[in-house]
């Protein structure tokens, strides 16, 4: 399968993306957060939002505006229909703000790749968190989590699921990073992402790549008290590296960095959202250093 895209000219040297997820006016998460990731690196991109928030939910209650299911669905089948859709290299998807929005995504990929074959879709399934104690806590009713399972999933490229939604996706219990490897084979797509997999480094937390029997652990320091976000940040980087042309190995590592460095610049500062307007330049050329080990892979095998 390739692993980067050759659509009709979009007036740039790179690939349009598809970017869905929520909106907020404040904050750096959901869309903010992957639109201008992947602008900043060079993409245009058609920006679909499924909600819109006065901001994150975490800092305090806010009032949701989702597009009702018909307007949703018709301004979808609007895109699927445009003929400036050869321009789109990829789809990159985060949070629904209703369950009928899935399926409205998964006809719009599956138009994407009827123009373009080689177009990559990377799916987050954002569902829920884990928490710092492990014990997790999904944030969809469950007909958008059977939606997500079901039908964007079985289209996606790359899925990059935290432990959690990777936990629930699979039904298996996932204590090691052997587990996670076991468990990311099976999922379906060609690359998995797993975030806050199980860091080797003491105090430390890891983002682990499984591509077929070959098993790839990032990690870094910890940082404590960190804003959301970071997610769909990871997804939105990591899939401008694969387009750039980037080893998926190598697409791991400089993500990673990247995203640790805005991290450790946003914290010291104070925020409580990330800065990535002043730390855009953390995107294109990230100076954090990040530890690559290879895993054992699914099945025993040595990466």
């Amino acid at each position: 399968m390739a692993l980067r895209s050759n659509p009709e000219s979009s007036g740039t040297d790179k690939a349009a993306v598809i970017a869905v997820s929520s909106h907020v006016v404040r904050g750096t998460v959901g869309n903010r957060a992957m639109v201008f990731a992947l602008e900043s690196l060079g993409h245009p991109v058609w920006s679909v939002p499924t909600v819109t928030l006065p901001w994150h939910p975490g800092h305090g209650p806010a009032t949701r505006l989702v597009p009702g299911p018909e307007q949703f669905s018709a301004f979808i089948e609007d895109l699927c229909n445009s003929p400036k859709l050869g321009e789109i290299g990829a789809v990159v998807t985060g949070y629904f703000g209703a369950p009928g929005q899935v399926e409205d995504m998964a006809r719009l990929v599956q138009a994407v790749k009827a123009q373009s074959p080689d177009a990559l879709f990377v799916c987050d399934p954002v569902l829920g968190d884990g928490g710092q104690s492990g014990g997790g806590r999904l944030y969809q009713p469950a007909e958008t989590l059977a939606a997500i399972r079901e039908l964007l999933i079985p289209l996606a490229d790359v899925a990059t699921p935290n432990r959690f939604e990777l936990q629930f996706l699979t039904g298996l219990e996932l204590n090691t990073n052997q587990h996670l490897i076991e468990a990311a084979a099976t999922l379906g797509p060609r690359l998995v992402l797993v975030t806050s997999a199980f860091a080797l480094l003491r105090g430390g937390i890891a983002n682990l790549l499984v591509d077929g029997f070959s098993a790839t652990l990032a990690e870094h320091r910890h940082i404590e008290g960190a804003p959301s976000g970071t997610g769909d940040l990871t997804s939105a980087v990591f899939l401008a590296r694969l387009l750039g042309g980037a080893s998926p190995e190598k697409a791991l590592q400089s993500t990673t960095a990247a995203v640790y460095e805005i991290l450790a610049r946003t914290t010291k500062r104070g925020a409580d959202e990330l800065t990535l307007e002043t730390d855009a330049d953390a995107l294109r050329s990230p100076l954090a250093m990040v530890q690559m080990r290879r895993l054992a892979g699914a099945g025993g095998r040595r990466a």
